[in-house]
């Protein structure tokens, strides 16, 4: 069955969940508890930086503290909007496994694990916040933090010790040194151990309390590690403003695409060790069957799940770029480039090459990989088909995000960074858990990753094709049409 197959493969377990149990809840917090605690982590270090480092660097937060607020009660504030935000996602969470079925108790630790996990990356943005000068350099520094953390906890369940009858993982002392390992060693649905999570919290509270320190022993604006000194003249490179943005965006566009590698060739090592195993379990094999439904095979269908995962991934990038041009337009350094010769439809359009770029960069990293894991397991040749096929949809897909955010940065520019992160978090949780839930696939074709074209055993099901080229044309199309009467709006 497929837990024999995660325990005996380190490769799954290194980017998967921590085995339970066979049943249809653990199996299933097996599948999820990870990703949802990623996208927790994720939603709360960048909200934490959002609201204060990138506030001293806008120099809003300067005006507050000379109000009788103070300049203490942003972080304060920031905080607790975080612990909100994080209960609110909890109590969803839970509600929606509830409304699908299963165990209310397992569900709810479910819910707490990406709350908590939320709460501890709340605090690690928060203190990033502190350390770094700019916004950028404190998202990375938590995202960095949140991809060692996950892969440590990976590390930890895949030197762990597995149950005689292979239906359980005890994982190994590492585990316990990431708030990931603390999540699913809660171990929903089978112990429902709420010690860890409860653990996981503390040390999220006990962030923040530091990083509320840390701010009152520093001046607004400065930070305690210093910027790095810049070139003293810029590379030739850097005269045309596709090459300045390429600049801009570079360091993210290398992190997406690694993580898009990881995902690929974990697509087509999983598949090939439940192709050669499958599921005996009757719920674990509805499970699959929700996910692989029409793909033909197993293996073919979680290829194409994993290659879901890339899509949003590749999506994030896009939103990443045009937001990135909202944040050019903010701190004033548009202003300086649109007072040259370039003007603004071509300064925007920059933005959405680039973009557009990263996202054939990142689906291509995915496909490299998923080839080596085809090659390296003499996996079925017709993957490589499967592959490419899947990867030009979300091509496709991504590009919905990258366009339909760019519209949003010309009309309403104010909203762009919260109206391209909110679409891609939720195309994220139709498109990867509705065929889990078993939701109707006109409900789960709203996504555009789940609406992309994929491969069946005849052909390609083109599915939601021509909604998605329709919607970049007509997005586009706006997007520059409605830019070349648009004034710059520096606002936040």
């Amino acid at each position: 069955m497929l837990l024999v197959a995660a325990i005996a493969n380190p490769v799954i377990l290194l980017f998967r969940g921590l085995p339970s149990g066979a049943d249809e809840g653990a199996f299933i917090a097996f599948l999820i508890v990870p990703f949802l605690c990623m996208l927790a982590a994720f939603m709360s270090s960048f909200l934490a930086v959002r609201h204060t480092r990138a506030e001293e660097e806008s120099g809003r937060a300067e005006l507050v503290g000379a109000t009788p607020a103070g300049r203490m009660l942003p972080t304060v504030v920031t905080l607790v909007h975080g612990l909100v935000a994080n209960f609110a996602l909890s109590i969803l969470t839970a509600l929606a496994l509830i409304a699908v079925g299963l165990e209310a108790p397992g569900s709810f630790v479910v819910g707490s694990a990406a709350g908590v996990v939320g709460v501890f990356f709340l605090g690690v943005g928060l203190v990033a916040a502190q350390f770094m000068r700019t916004s950028r350099g404190a998202n990375t520094v938590a995202v960095t933090v949140l991809l060692s953390t996950y892969l440590l906890a990976g590390i930890g369940n895949a030197l762990g010790t597995p149950s005689d009858d292979l239906q359980r993982m005890e994982s190994s002392w590492l585990t316990w040194l990431s708030p990931f390992g603390w999540a699913e060693n809660s171990r929903p649905f089978a112990d429902d151990d709420l010690w860890p999570l409860v653990l996981c919290k503390l040390v999220g509270l006990a962030l923040a309390a530091t990083a509320i320190v840390l701010q009152s022993r520093r001046d607004i604006g400065s930070a305690f590690v210093a910027e790095r000194p810049g070139r003293a003249d810029a590379h030739p490179a850097l005269s045309t403003t596709t090459a300045l943005v390429w600049r801009l965006s570079a360091g993210s566009i290398v992190g997406w695409s690694i993580g898009a590698a990881i995902s690929g060739l974990l697509a087509t090592t999983l598949a090939s060790v439940v192709e050669e195993i499958g599921a005996e379990n009757p719920a674990v094999e509805a499970i699959l069957a929700q996910i692989t439904s029409r793909q033909g095979s197993i293996a073919q269908g979680l290829l194409t799940t994993f290659f879901v995962m890339i899509g949003i991934l590749a999506a994030c990038a896009a939103v990443q770029t045009i937001t990135r041009a909202r944040q050019e337009e903010t701190h004033g350094t548009a202003e300086p480039v649109l007072a040259s010769p370039i003007d603004r439809v071509r300064w925007l359009a920059d933005f959405v090459v680039v973009g557009f770029a990263a996202v054939v960069i990142i689906l291509t990293a995915g496909v490299a990989a998923a080839s080596l894991g085809i090659l390296v397991n003499d996996g079925d040749p017709d993957l490589y088909r499967g592959a490419i096929t899947v990867a030009v949809g979300q091509v496709v897909a991504a590009s919905v995000f990258l366009v339909v955010t760019a519209l949003v940065f010309v009309v309403a520019p104010r909203w762009t960074i919260a109206a391209g992160w909110t679409l891609v978090l939720l195309a994220a949780v139709v498109g990867l858990f509705g065929p889990i839930f078993g939701m109707p696939e006109s409900l789960t074709w709203l996504s555009p990753v789940a609406a992309a074209p994929v491969p069946v055993p005849d052909g390609v099901d083109v599915r939601g094709l021509w909604w998605l080229l329709g919607a970049i044309a007509v997005a586009g199309a706006a997007t520059f049409g409605l830019m070349r009467r648009r004034e710059l709006a520096a606002g936040g």
